[in-house]
């Protein structure tokens, strides 16, 4: 099985190096760097999901299980609609499904508060990341949500307020998602609680030990490509 780990904005592909060490998936993990992906293309989410969609396509018609965090949720959560029986399975954490232009518009007053040297840990500069969440501001995913057939999680910190409420009714929108609060978690789960997340994330794909791949029950399917 194949598994890509998207990251947050700000985060770099190691930040999920504590939660597949707990999970130790089998088979064919990816952690791409996002950042990387965004100056490959041109510099907006589109170029970036682009990007996405030449890497999933590289594995052939296999599907993939993804799974993504705030921006790596977006990303995840377009191609699942995109490409349902392309995804074995999909894990949305803190994502927004109907882009809040309010959330977007204080990131960027932010981002111009921030001194420059604040950049350097995100992966991006100032103007790559307001270019990126201007260029995001149109998102609007919730006349597409019943194209997943997938099996689907979706997760968001207990202490994550920002993005509650959008994960609570994404898991609404989608047939057969479920949903879930991670205990004592803000908004960066894969870093501030990555074993409770590891353990979610082995019950569920069915990880029945150390070393296990995918698994999804057959009668977890809801229609989606095995």
């Amino acid at each position: 099985m194949r598994y890509l780990f998207l990251h947050g904005l700000g985060q770099q592909p190691n930040s999920w190096d504590a939660v597949l060490t707990a999970c130790a998936l089998r088979g064919e993990v990816e952690c791409p760097d996002l950042a990387a992906w965004l100056r490959a293309g041109d510099g907006t989410y589109a170029g970036m999901y682009r990007t996405l969609a030449a890497a999933c396509a590289q594995g052939g018609t296999a599907p993939v299980c993804l799974c993504g965090l705030s921006l790596g949720a977006v990303l995840a959560l377009q191609y699942a609609i995109a490409f349902p029986g392309r995804v074995h399975a999909l894990v949305l954490i803190a994502p927004q499904y109907q882009m809040p232009k309010w959330l977007l518009r204080l990131q960027n007053f932010l981002f111009r508060l921030l001194p420059a040297h604040a950049f350097s840990e995100m992966g991006l500069s100032r103007q790559e990341m307001i270019r990126l969440t201007r260029s995001m501001e149109t998102l609007d995913f919730s006349r597409q949500l019943d194209r997943i057939t997938c099996p689907v999680l979706v997760l968001c910190g207990a202490r994550d307020r920002t993005n509650h409420k959008a994960a609570v009714q994404l898991a609404r929108h989608i047939r057969g998602a479920v949903y879930q609060a991670v205990p004592d978690a803000g908004h960066e789960v894969n870093r501030g609680a990555h074993a409770a997340l590891a353990r979610i994330l082995c019950e569920f794909y069915g990880v029945t030990g150390e070393g296990n791949g995918c698994m999804i029950r057959p009668e977890d399917q809801k229609g989606g490509t095995p």
